[in-house]
């Protein structure tokens, strides 16, 4: 049935063939009850005449198909409210069918761990019975959902990873941006969310994107007993002939049918208690898929509601709580080191080795953190409907996380008094979420804020991100206390850099391109005997796509940025094997003196993100930090994914 690539010379993505490990990774959700009944064929052979988006762009909305990724197609109408954002994910100009120099190859950008990523595809889609049987357009010969799924799909690994999973997770990865995600339950220790429709300015909720889930199954809904994400499309403020205010939400489902019972459907009371003009104007723009609730009926029904920053062409965040553009932006990564700077949550005596960072505050204003963990990218493809999500559950794949922020004098401050008062702003729980957020209008001065994770010894690697309203700047604090580890304390640097293909990506001792890796300074001072190193190296890639890696330290002669690395230079501590593994780690004693580290793949042109984390003794007292607090501090978390 499908032509060839070869006959027609069309670009065939080598490391996304079109077979069964495209589409699933373990086999674990239903998607594989399709085993043996997909065939792949480009969108010219689905249709007569392709395009990538219909001329009337309210066809353009995505439409859920057998895959479980609501989750992603609700944030997809984010891009349809923002061209600046459309053009980031999908740069334009790319050939198109029909078009000379049509290859059959499209790219992506989506935004991880702090940068933007490039994913390239061919066209070949999957289908059934010759029609796309995931995702697709409202319009059948519009493919921009169904390509955008399947590039977002390969950086995952698989379709089947993106079975399930969190709004707020894919609105950050097609904007770069904030996203927040609130309880509408009173029973969830989330105040904000009760009072949060007055808060959002009608500027705010045009250009703002809101999703909303459904936990618990209402009557006529049974798609949304499965934590079905849907998503708020119009905000309308009406008058009733009686003269009483009423605000209606205008709901879209991804599956493309309206699942709704209440006041508000077509042929509900709600409606003859307006004009008949007005409810046949809002009834009449109404598309197929959607429907309308008050704002009482919303809160009542809904269980979660999650709110995605605009964003300006000028890249700033628009705060959703003043509507002030946050134009001051500045990120920082960091991890935790089970021995050196995993310290766990302020229960714990070790809390005050976790890493710790300055933010100072230019003239005080609104500031926005977020505290943001790698973790796998594929987060939640092994949640299974049924699995318990109550406040005792650990996530199988992320950390319970929070950021805490105490304001200080910068230099001058107990550490142990400080961490054992009141923080001026914090995440308020340990959550398993990807990103923790929060928000405060902080005084001008120095703040020291302290990322954690809830359990002691937990590791992992994370992104800390300020958006403010006025100049701030955030720095790691250089000198980390540590846990003792055969006497004595460390201090700790995390450097975070990326193996770019036809720049920074040499390789191994083997090339001569080696030297072209990046090189990273180690400066070691002191020398008490026995291990005074300990460096490590992580890559940011998902478990199917590792790259083989290792590292050499050389000793420096003359300047680190001119020091040319060569076959002849012998390195004075290496980590190899190179090996296919997230992360590799060697300790050593280095006589003080000047160095760097280079760290490569295996084999040259290996792209990949990664953070090297260096640990060096010093000659300092190790100073003993124990908390008496007195209470316990109360964690919880809460999980929820949106995939059915």
């Amino acid at each position: 049935m499908e032509m060839t690539a070869e006959k027609e010379g069309l670009f065939v993505d080598p490391d996304f063939t079109v077979d069964d490990s495209a589409l699933f990774s373990d086999y674990t959700t239903p998607l594989s009850r399709l085993t043996g009944k997909v065939t792949w064929l480009r969108p010219q052979q689905i249709c007569r005449s392709p395009c990538l988006f219909p001329d009337d762009i309210t066809e353009a909305h995505p439409k859920q198909g057998i895959l479980g990724d609501c989750w992603l197609l609700c944030a997809c109408n984010m891009l349809l409210k923002s061209r600046y954002l459309l053009d980031q994910v999908m740069p334009p100009g790319q050939c198109l069918w029909g078009q000379r120099g049509y290859t059959g190859q499209f790219w992506f950008q989506f935004w991880r761990n702090g940068h933007w990523t490039e994913v390239r595809i061919d066209d070949r889609l999957p289908c059934i019975n010759n029609t796309p049987c995931f995702s697709h357009c409202n319009c059948p010969v519009a493919f921009w959902v169904a390509l955008l799924e399947k590039a977002y799909a390969k950086l995952h690994g698989s379709y089947e990873r993106l079975w399930a999973g969190q709004v707020c997770e894919a609105l950050v990865d097609l904007s770069g941006g904030v996203a927040e995600r609130w309880s509408l339950k009173k029973s969830v220790n989330t105040p904000v969310g009760q009072s949060l429709f007055p808060e959002l300015s009608e500027n705010i909720r045009k250009w703002s994107y809101v999703s909303c889930c459904v936990h618990e199954d209402p009557t006529g809904a049974s798609e949304q007993g499965q934590f079905h994400a849907l998503s708020v499309i119009e905000w309308k403020d009406v008058k009733t002939t009686a003269g009483e205010q009423v605000q209606l939400l205008r709901i879209r489902n991804p599956w493309g049918r309206r699942c709704w019972e209440g006041a508000w459907t077509e042929g509900g009371a709600g409606w003859t208690m307006l004009d008949p003009v007005c409810s046949a104007a809002l009834l009449g723009n109404t598309k197929e898929g959607e429907f309308w609730v008050d704002k009482r009926e919303f809160q009542q029904k809904f269980d979660d509601i999650t709110v995605g920053y605009p964003i300006s062409e000028d890249h700033h965040l628009q705060s959703i709580y003043t509507g002030s553009l946050l134009t001051h932006t500045q990120q920082i990564g960091g991890s935790w080191i089970k021995g050196f700077s995993a310290g766990g949550c302020r229960n714990n005596s070790s809390y005050s080795s976790n890493p710790k960072y300055w933010l100072k505050v230019q003239e005080g204003g609104e500031v926005l953190l977020s505290l943001l963990q790698h973790g796998p990218w594929s987060s939640m493809h092994n949640f299974q409907k049924g699995q318990s999500v109550d406040n005792t559950r650990q996530h199988p794949y992320y950390q319970a996380i929070a950021l805490h922020i105490w304001k200080v004098d910068k230099k001058r401050f107990n550490l142990t008094r400080t961490l054992n008062s009141t923080p001026c702003a914090s995440s308020l729980t340990h959550t398993y979420e990807r990103e923790v957020v929060v928000h405060a209008h902080l005084s001008a001065g120095f703040y020291l804020l302290v990322p954690s994770t809830f359990l002691q010894g937990a590791q992992g690697h994370f992104l800390l991100r300020v958006h403010a309203t006025c100049s701030t700047f955030l720095s790691a604090v250089k000198v980390s206390v540590q846990q003792e580890c055969g006497g004595g304390e460390w201090e700790l640097e995390s450097v975070s850099g990326c193996w770019t293909v036809g720049s920074t990506a040499g390789g191994s001792r083997n090339f001569p391109s080696h030297g072209k890796n990046p090189h990273v300074p180690l400066i070691v001072t002191y020398d008490p005997g026995g291990t005074n190193v300990k460096v490590t190296l992580c890559q940011h890639s998902p478990e199917n796509t590792l790259h083989a890696i290792g590292f050499h330290i050389y000793k420096v002669s003359g300047d680190v940025e001119c020091m040319v690395i060569s076959g002849m230079v012998c390195p004075v501590v290496s980590c190899v094997p190179h090996a296919h593994s997230h992360e590799v780690s060697v300790q050593c004693r280095l006589p003080p003196a000047g160095y760097v580290i280079l760290p490569s793949t295996y084999q040259p042109d290996c792209g990949a993100e990664y953070t090297l984390t260096i640990a060096r003794k010093i000659p300092r007292k190790a100073i003993s930090c124990q908390e008496h607090l007195g209470q316990a501090v109360q964690e919880t978390s809460h999980v929820s994914v949106m995939g059915l």
